[in-house]
């Protein structure tokens, strides 16, 4: 598969914030300067955006109030940000965050997605933030929170309808507070692996973008093909992929949101190169509209407490110096901005079932990963496509495919992924 030579990528480069000072605690104990050399920093390294969080105890401290001490850190957040020339996407309702579960103590028992209560808060928050910053020109919308699935499972149950329901609420509220921002809901991989809370039609259709998060660990990635092998590599763009078959907007972006690795995996120089050929993987597909790497810094030891893996994700350190890493990002970021990549040919797809995943575990998913890992060819894999649209001569032709692969779901469960592979028929 060769790469055409139109269109190129113009996809954006950014970081998820973690000020180095304090983490994200620094809303209590601010400190302008030291956020605004972090600023600087990152914006050393070529970066345009971040994605920031709003700890929800500390900015909604009762259903009915929003810290004014809250949002006035919040807009001066902004300005710096001004001062450095970042946009920021400001992710809301952060109850889960960095391995922990950050729920304001007036939630007790109620839950967040079908309570009234909760959600007439839920609603205050975003009117007083969009108030407060919703004209701000680095301000560039909201996501509704981050990884809000994970609270499904921690006493916030929600069904498919119910979770669609409240998404489409939000969104539509962001539209109306702060109208024509870039508004997303930035979950994790379940909901792309699992019939759990969100479905992906929703995701794939509502506010301004899809959004993913592409963990190898987390994913099951690295354990099926190691936390450097081609899978792994690869799984920035099977996730990009995977959004793109329940779109129905062709034009619709996809953001790869989350996205990084941890010393606790790999080396710093394979780190380095994981990062290089993550981002190359996901520059191939079309429609991105940027890449987020998980964080901009480490987190100061001397704050106790989080898994080992969480400390030294950064790109730089709590000094503001690059890490191998973060060399290799400015690196490339200049490089693609003088010469900015192809998007890659993708004439054939992957088909799959529409009632392939279930909700009980991953492992359907992942027997599907593992084909399209083993289709990858030159480096490229393929798209993919839902069964229900496989015969849609118009849809294949809108997207560029003149091929498509049976799936994997016809052939016995017993077989291994080779015999998976050795077995798929094209038509």
């Amino acid at each position: 598969m060769m790469p055409i030579q139109l269109p190129k990528s113009s996809a954006r480069f950014g970081v998820n914030y973690v000020p180095s000072k304090s983490w994200w605690y620094s809303w209590v104990d601010w400190d302008r300067e030291s956020i605004l050399a972090d600023l600087h920093a990152i914006a050393d390294l070529g970066m345009d955006h971040i994605r920031i969080h709003c700890l929800w105890p500390v900015f909604q401290p009762n259903p009915g109030y929003v810290s004014a001490a809250a949002l006035d850190r919040l807009e001066q957040f902004l300005d710096l940000a001004d001062l450095t020339g970042l946009d920021v996407q400001v992710a809301v309702l952060d109850g889960w965050l960095s391995g922990f579960v950050f729920s304001p103590s007036w939630q007790q028992d109620r839950n967040l997605f079908t309570d009234p209560v909760m959600i007439a808060a839920e609603e205050l928050l975003f009117q007083e933030l969009a108030r407060r910053i919703g004209g701000h020109r680095r301000f560039m919308g909201f996501d509704l929170g981050n990884e809000l699935g994970v609270l499904m499972s921690k006493g916030n149950p929600a069904t498919m309808a119910e979770a669609d329901r409240w998404q489409e609420h939000f969104l539509d509220l962001c539209e109306k507070v702060a109208p024509g921002k870039f508004h997303v809901n930035g979950v994790d991989h379940i909901h792309w692996f699992r019939n759990l809370g969100f479905s992906r039609a929703a995701l794939a259709s509502q506010g301004s973008a899809t959004s993913v998060h592409a963990w190898t660990e987390f994913t099951g990635f690295a354990q099926a093909f190691g936390y450097n092998g081609e899978g792994s590599i690869h799984l920035t763009e099977y996730s990009i992929e995977l959004a793109k078959a329940y779109h129905h907007d062709a034009s619709r972006l996809v953001w790869l949101q989350e996205f990084g690795a941890s010393a606790q995996w790999m080396s710093d120089a394979q780190i380095a190169d994981f990062a290089e050929r993550t981002v190359r993987a996901a520059m191939s597909c079309g429609n991105l509209w940027g890449c987020t790497w998980w964080c901009s810094h480490d987190l100061d030891p001397a704050l106790t407490g989080f898994s080992p893996m969480e400390y030294d994700l950064g790109l730089l350190d709590i000094h503001n110096q690059a890490k191998p890493a973060g060399r290799r990002f400015a690196e490339m970021i200049r490089s693609y901005r003088e010469n900015p990549p192809h998007v890659a040919v993708r004439s054939r797809a992957l088909v799959l079932p529409d009632d392939a995943f279930g909700s009980e575990s991953c492992d359907a998913a992942m027997e599907f990963a593992t084909a399209w890992v083993g289709l990858i060819t030159d480096g490229v894999g393929s798209a993919i496509v839902l069964a229900s649209r496989s015969e849609d001569d118009a849809y294949l032709l809108s997207r560029g495919i003149c091929e498509v692969i049976s799936p994997v779901s016809t052939i016995r469960q017993d077989l291994s992924a080779a015999a998976i592979l050795d077995l798929t028929q094209t038509p």
